[in-house]
């Protein structure tokens, strides 16, 4: 170094020292900034979930955390005193270790710039057992999935406590002005995916009412809740809200871990009397009412999101209105002079019943047209323009497909629109009731045996011919004890459709979602659900877990603390169940498109239905199938929707027990009634899943199976083409018999369930409970079965639990098809 740097660098050390020793002794002369606050920012609610002597060991000895306050418990006989005592054990304008891994408000650390209160209170807590992958004879894949979270029960806060609280709150927020209503907070809303503290008993709106902390105003909540209630905001959108309010949330539209921790917290705050991690639209009423009353400009930003989701819904609805309102023949004709396809182009064919039918004519500038049904001209008046003219086809139809023809539209340059709605069905039940008494025989005497109750709809050519009930709906009480007075079944009475939900929700679902052009069966799921990775699920497409093609076991027991893999897969939680279908559920063989049939796969499929969708099954099935319908008595939950429970054939006498004989947490003990019997499907879903839980009666599923035998439509609504609904009845893999969801009458393999008769197109499903379907085109026929079986006396054989109903000729549903197809046969032959 230089000399004269040394020098320069040695006087100015010297010049420093002189600074320094100078300010030490003389008058340092005050100039406030106006620039500044107080570094304590929050306020920090904890309870110790120990008792007082622990809760000592634990704030004060050496090693371990720390708080400013500590608050004990005048009940707690380790609080040697007899009056309740405030302890302050760290300054406040001094560090206390508090707050741990936390965030509020932009702020992380919160040790820094916050205050902590320590109450003592104690909740009992189970804590949960964790997997061990050692013991399990294949370890499973679990990294994503959630573990189950400890089941505290939370005690109230003394008053006492409370009192002392408030006061010293009081007093703190006094000293340290920079502390925010909306800063007074749990540990839980700082760190919600460690902490629960200070719980959902804690007594915020009354510190509120005492001027402390936040809550929202009851008026501004109700307007927010009656507009989430026609439109729901989307999760993302409350992500957001929450994040605007202070947590540290990022929206991401997906109801993760972090996600559920959030809601967990935000809801013991300030709806303690739900506290479920789910989203529902009083907890985003909630929160957003927060914003607008304390961020009123955050607000401004999420409101006008909000807004733009409300038109995007209308538009999706009117989408929607315009994917289903539409009729099975809806298209323009004009006049093709130069047409290279003269005898190809304005021609078109239909489905039609002999002696029914109607055409729509609609048109701005045509006054007549030259229109041939199955090649005979309909006789037309000129047509008014701008209304719809409306033209019965009766003495032009035929059974089976029928031609349409358009020719010399007039004027040469006009265009004419022609609608014709798909079939709907008719009753014509009389004329065939001799007709099927071999049947009425057959069934009557397995009633009369002891089978519980059975109703069967017959639909044939466009018509409901057969449509009776025999037997009961219920015949035990919750002893097991016969009633003294049976309930009659009525073709009312809705059932429990078990498996038949995989076809008649899941299915048409899918099948809907590729018609709009939302899904691709060869897609892998993960393409549209990214957390449904690793072990090969990657390979995993959508059609193999339609055509049980995904290497998956039957069924996985969630809902036993004892299933094959253990105390990790336990759940009792629909998110936990999702979450774990798509992060760990092991598959049961390596994937070579064998096909073994599983719940799994349908579990799964709800699941990508709802992800898509962004709405629950349930409610996407009724306003997007049914609702469009008409279909008011097909439903998931039925006894949450205004049903009650005599509607409906009752199913195990002893709800899921087998007469006493199996356990399990929150097992049902009571007649089942309205409520799915499935217990994965119950426990495990909360009543909806892709494979069970759907309900339905005779008459709902005769319009649905006759919007099959129409090739996807119904009136003037149309679910799919006919060419979706040919991939999903043709076999698709080794075995003949497995469709795309759909069981085919391909081979005898099925004559159990389809009978002898059955064409090679025919097609339908099965459901534990006693349901079946048959679908048959070439005939245009549908059967529906539907029994109560399970509501019988369970028999132990072989160290098996069997019901009596079983071993009846009626619970093999092929011995009634049949004889449905007899009686046609025989109708058929008299005829010719």
């Amino acid at each position: 170094m230089p000399d004269w740097k040394r020098h320069l660098n040695i006087g100015l050390v010297l010049s420093s020292f002189l600074l320094v020793s100078c300010a030490s002794v003389s008058t340092i002369e005050q100039m406030p900034s106006k620039n500044h606050s107080f570094r304590i920012k929050s306020l920090v609610m904890h309870f110790t979930a120990v008792n007082y002597q622990e809760s000592v060991e634990a704030l004060v000895d050496e090693g371990n955390v720390s708080s400013h306050y500590l608050i004990p418990s005048l009940e707690d006989p380790t609080y040697p005193q007899k009056e309740l005592k405030v302890f302050q054990l760290v300054k406040e304008s001094d560090r206390a270790w508090h707050a741990g891994v936390s965030y509020w408000q932009g702020r992380s650390g919160l040790n820094d710039h916050s205050i902590g209160i320590e109450i003592v209170n104690q909740p009992e807590c189970q804590e949960d057992i964790p997997f061990d992958a050692s013991l399990a004879a294949v370890p499973p894949q679990i990294e994503g999935a959630e573990k189950n979270r400890d089941l505290c029960i939370f005690p109230d806060f003394e008053e006492a406590q409370i009192k002392k609280l408030i006061a010293l709150t009081k007093d703190i927020l006094a000293r340290n002005p920079d502390i925010e209503p909306t800063a007074v907070i749990g540990h839980s809303d700082i760190a919600p995916s460690r902490k629960n503290d200070p719980g959902p008993k804690f007594p915020w709106f009354r510190l509120y009412q005492e001027g402390i902390g936040a809550w929202y105003d009851t008026e501004t909540l109700n307007q927010h809740w009656l507009a989430f209630n026609q439109t729901p905001p989307s999760l993302a959108l409350v992500q957001r809200a929450l994040s605007d309010y202070g947590y540290g949330l990022i929206a991401t539209g997906r109801l993760d871990q972090q996600s559920i921790d959030t809601l967990s917290a935000f809801q013991m705050h300030f709806l303690p009397w739900q506290v479920t991690g789910q989203l529902d639209n009083q907890t985003a009423a909630a929160v957003f009412a927060l914003v607008e009353k304390y961020f009123p400009d955050k607000f401004q930003d999420l409101n006008r999101l909000y807004q733009s989701e409300v038109l995007a819904d209308q538009i999706k609805q009117q989408q929607v209105f315009v994917n289903t309102q539409q009729s099975q023949i809806s298209q323009d004709f004009r006049n093709q002079s130069t047409d290279k396809l003269p005898k190809v182009t304005n021609r078109a064919r239909f489905k039609a019943y002999k002696g029914r039918g109607e055409l729509l004519i609609e048109t701005d500038d045509a006054s007549s047209a030259e229109i041939y049904i199955n090649e005979q001209r309909l006789s037309l008046d000129n047509f008014e323009a701008g209304n719809i003219n409306r033209v019965s086809l009766h003495k032009r139809t035929i059974d089976g497909l029928n031609t349409l023809r358009v020719e010399n539209i007039q004027p040469a340059d006009a265009s004419i629109r022609i609608s014709i709605p798909y079939p709907t069905l008719a009753y014509e039940i009389a004329p065939y009731k001799e007709d099927f008494a071999e049947l009425d025989r057959f069934i009557r005497k397995g009633i009369n045996a002891g089978f519980p109750g059975l109703s069967i709809a017959v639909v044939h050519k466009g018509k409901i011919i057969k449509r009776t009930s025999y037997g009961h709906a219920r015949k035990y009480d919750n002893r097991g004890q016969l009633l003294e007075d049976f309930e009659p079944l009525t073709s009312d009475h809705l059932f429990d459709l078990a498996s038949n939900t995989k076809t008649f929700a899941t299915s048409l679902a899918i099948m809907h979602l590729v018609n709009r052009g939302d899904l691709e069966l060869d897609r892998p799921i993960n393409h549209y659900i990214p957390e449904f990775s690793g072990n090969g699920r990657e390979v995993i497409l959508v059609r193999d877990l339609l055509s049980h093609s995904s290497g998956y076991a039957p069924e996985l027991k969630f809902y036993r603390p004892d299933n094959v893999w253990g105390e990790y897969f336990y759940s009792q939680n629909k998110i936990k169940t999702q979450r774990l279908l798509l992060t760990a559920l092991p598959f049961d063989s390596v994937y070579s498109g064998s096909q073994t049939y599983s719940d799994s796969n349908f579990m799964i499929l709800g699941t990508l239905i709802e992800r898509l969708t962004n709405m629950p099954l349930d409610q996407f099935m009724r306003e997007s199938i049914y609702q469009p319908l008409g279909l008011e008595n097909t439903l998931f939950t039925p006894l949450k929707h205004g049903f009650e429970a005599n509607q409906f054939a009752a199913t195990e006498i002893q709800g899921n027990t087998r007469a006493g004989n199996v356990e399990f947490p929150n097992i049902r003990e009571y007649v089942l009634q309205g409520e799915v019997h499935d217990e994965k499907a119950f426990y495990s879903m909360q009543g909806v899943s892709g494979h069970a839980g759907l309900f339905s009666s005779i008459d709902d599923l005769s319009v649905l199976s006759q919007v099959l035998l129409n090739g996807g439509g119904y009136g003037n609504v149309k679910l799919f083409n006919h060419a979706i609904l040919d991939r999903f009845t043709s076999p698709s893999g080794k075995q003949d018999t497995i469709g795309l969801a759909w069981q085919l009458a391909r081979d005898k393999e099925r004559e159990w369930h389809f009978g002898p008769y059955a064409s090679q197109s025919a097609f339908g499903h099965t459901g534990w409970t006693g349901t079946a379907t048959v679908i048959d085109p070439e005939h245009d026929l549908a059967v529906i079965i539907l029994t109560n079986l399970r509501h019988s006396p369970v028999i132990s054989i072989e160290d098996k639990f069997e019901f009596e109903a079983e071993s009846s000729e009626l619970a093999r549903y092929g011995n009634i098809v049949s004889l449905v197809y007899e009686t046609l046969i025989k109708l058929k032959t008299e005829k010719q």
